[in-house]
Formats: C-alpha cells, structure tokens, sequence
C-alpha cells in the first residue's frame, strides 16, 4: 500500500524507475530498524490514513506525502536532531527531483514542525502535525500499544530517566492551549488525547 502510494508520487517527478525502487528500497531499510518499534512503517501507514481523510483541505498534497516518508527517515534516540537530519534527506531527494525550490522549503519546514507540534500559519503544515499525533487520541488499547512501543524505543535508559522525560513532554502536550490545530482533528481527538496523557502521566508518576 504504503510503496504504492511512494511510488506514484515519485513518477510525477521522474520516470526512473530503478532511482524510485532505491529511494522506496533506503526508506524501508531506515524504518525496519530493530530499535523502531513505534516509528516504522505502521506510524507511516497510520499517517497516512489520517491524512488521507482530510486531502481535499491540503493545498500541495504532494509535499505533505514527502514529508511523510522522510520526517522520521532518521531515528535515532540519542540524538537531539532527528528531525533536521530527516528534513536534510528530504532536501536532498527533492532536489534530485527538480523540485520548485519554495515547495522543498513547504516540506522541510513541515517536518521540522514535528519536533514541537506548535501552530504553524501553514494549514498544511498543521495538518501533517496534527495527523502525527492523531495515535494521542486513539482508544485506551491502541494508546497502550503506543505508549509500551515508545518505552521499547528508549529500553537502554532507566526507569527513573525515562519517566522522567517522557513526563515532561506528555506536560508539554497537556498544557497546549490546543494540541491538535486543524477543527477536524481537534474534534476528533483532543479530548480523547487529554485523558489518554492524564492517565500516562498518573502511571508514570507512581
């Protein structure tokens, strides 16, 4: 599903296919890692769905599928810039595409958005943020798939280090005025999201 989708986008840029199947080949490979158990290529897929549901509200719908299959191209735990890094790549590869430079600047920006989730002038932008963090709102059981999956992600550090930083990004979300920006994922997710984060919170703190 997911390849399909890639490789459809690609052809409006290039008819190599060989390029196309490498591209798609190194995005499968960044996110089949064994150290990803929750941004792999079912995020992507969920992504993907979310967004799918608001395409006609999304101006360049192309550079939003970009976005989401670079934005979390580059994972790694360690580091603080995962999310430049990812955008960088995502230069590259649009630029080899001959792409018009002010969409790239659309796509890079969009991903360097998933790093604080903040409103962005850009709908299109808040729309890719907001369908990243639609898994917040998902039922109690999917949330606790998510959550357990993101502990996986982080196994190397301790308890007492772990919960104490994932405490303090679940408040980051919390105390957002608004956590999801677009109506359409607002009303449908923001209240479920907020009870979802509550509840992680209380198990982390005791």
């Amino acid at each position: 599903m997911l390849k399909q989708v890639f490789t459809k986008l690609l052809s409006n840029y290039t008819q190599d296919s060989k390029y196309i199947e490498s591209l798609w080949g190194h995005i499968v490979k960044q996110h089949s890692k064994k150290t990803r158990y929750y941004h792999n290529l079912s995020h992507l897929d969920h992504l993907y769905h979310n967004l799918v549901e608001v395409k006609n509200e999304i101006k360049d719908w192309d550079m939003v599928l970009f976005a989401l299959f670079y934005h979390d191209y580059i994972y790694n735990i360690l580091k603080q810039d995962n999310e430049e890094q990812s955008a960088k790549k995502a230069i590259e590869v649009l630029n080899s595409l001959s792409i018009n430079k002010n969409r790239i600047t659309l796509c890079y920006d969009m991903i360097l958005a998933t790093k604080g989730h903040n409103n962005s002038e850009s709908s299109d932008i808040n729309y890719f943020t907001d369908a990243d963090l639609s898994i917040l709102g998902s039922d109690s059981k999917n949330y606790e798939t998510y959550y357990k999956n993101v502990r996986k992600e982080y196994k190397y550090y301790p308890d007492f280090m772990y919960n104490k930083g994932r405490i303090k990004i679940l408040n980051h979300f919390i105390h957002m005025q608004a956590i999801f920006k677009s109506e359409y994922f607002y009303k449908k997710f923001e209240g479920k999201a907020k009870e979802n984060l509550q509840q992680e919170i209380d198990l982390l703190s005791n």
